[in-house]
């Protein structure tokens, strides 16, 4: 199925190129800047830690909250978040001046030459392979998702980087090959492909009307440095007044249960798919940092949790949270976000199924 229009180019004025060129190059410093600050170098230090120890230094997050099982409180919720924002806090910000970037600087045309597709499936992979590089949990790549999604990009191509960067990040796989065995590596990447191109169909198809038909349709891109400047500002100053709020508030209400929520060996005391489906919907409702479902599932199969919670938490646990989801509805469409909800879901299910058989 096709959902793509290619746009009548329109003459470009020298000075409007120079001006296109100068918003790509700030962007890419930007990010080229950000991600060795936040994810590259610390990543890489990370991996040659795990290659010499083999496992993992620290314990679940959800422990800052109390004990598995714990009842809610406003002290473990207030613990549990400020360990979250100690552990993502350059990562957000990171994504905040992307995210503002994207939308303020580069030209709408060029966003689109790189994502738009003739075919649903060519705009998952387009979104994919651009999250490869950025490898950011899911809360904080859904301000870049916001971004694209603001400046025009195709919602297929969006979502697959949403969900690609926690899913399909390079990083985590070698984390886990470091630390778990081979199967965990393989459920992971073969699943997590299935559930981004996937999700890109379905979300697609869920925008099957075309969004911009014209070079008209999209705002004007800046002519000045002056307007540049000034547009990135304002953007940069909506995210920070409307999103960080947002955000902060949606990890502490989630912290405030991820105790009782995060108990999953009570949770699958009784075996059977049912049981795997409520691990499912919680693992996607709660929030973690990077690598932080790695830590999980070594505690949950360490004390003899089933490799089908094990592979369920594999995708559920990094895909989604509560903060995103809502975060990102708001652009893709409340049914359209509890749609791909479901079918991440239904890929932690798969994820089960395959781990278990592979192990």
């Amino acid at each position: 199925m096709s959902t793509s229009v290619t746009p009548v180019e329109t003459p470009v004025s020298p000075r409007s190129r120079i001006m296109g060129w100068a918003g790509l190059s700030i962007t890419l410093l930007i990010l080229v800047a950000g991600l060795l600050w936040a994810k590259w170098l610390p990543y890489e230090l990370k991996a040659h830690t795990l290659a010499e120890t083999g496992t993992w230094e620290g314990n679940a997050i959800f422990d800052t909250a109390g004990a598995p099982g714990a009842a809610p409180s406003f002290h473990g919720a207030f613990d549990f978040t400020l360990a979250y924002l100690k552990a993502v806090w350059k990562a957000a910000l990171v994504a905040l001046l992307v995210a503002a970037a994207l939308e303020s600087l580069i030209p709408r045309r060029w966003l689109l030459r790189v994502l738009n597709r003739r075919t649903t499936w060519g705009q998952g992979v387009s979104g994919a392979l651009l999250a490869l590089s950025s490898m950011m949990c899911t809360c904080c790549t859904a301000p870049v998702a916001i971004g694209l999604r603001r400046s025009g990009a195709p919602a297929g191509a969006t979502m697959a980087y949403w969900l690609a960067n926690p899913l399909l990040n390079p990083a985590v796989l070698v984390f886990l090959g470091l630390t778990m065995t081979w199967p965990f590596v393989t459920t992971r990447a073969l699943v997590g492909i299935v559930v981004v191109l996937i999700a890109a169909v379905l979300m697609s198809r869920r925008f099957s009307t075309v969004e911009i038909e014209t070079p008209e349709a999209l705002p004007q891109d800046p002519r000045t440095w002056g307007e540049m400047l000034t547009r990135f500002g304002k953007t940069l100053g909506r995210y920070l007044v409307i999103l960080v709020p947002e955000y902060v508030v949606l990890v502490l209400l989630v912290g405030l249960f991820s105790g009782w929520l995060s108990d999953f060996a009570g949770l699958t005391q009784n075996a059977g798919w049912a049981a795997l489906l409520l691990v499912g919907v919680i693992g996607a409702a709660l929030v973690i940092p990077t690598g932080g479902e790695i830590p999980v599932i070594v505690g949950l199969t360490a004390a003899g949790a089933s490799y089908g919670v094990a592979g369920v938490l594999l995708i559920t646990l990094p895909a989604l949270s509560i903060p995103s989801i809502i975060m990102v509805a708001r652009h893709f469409g409340a049914r359209a976000t509890l749609l791909v909800t479901g079918w991440v879901i239904v890929g932690g299910l798969l994820a089960a199924a395959l781990l278990t058989v592979l192990t």
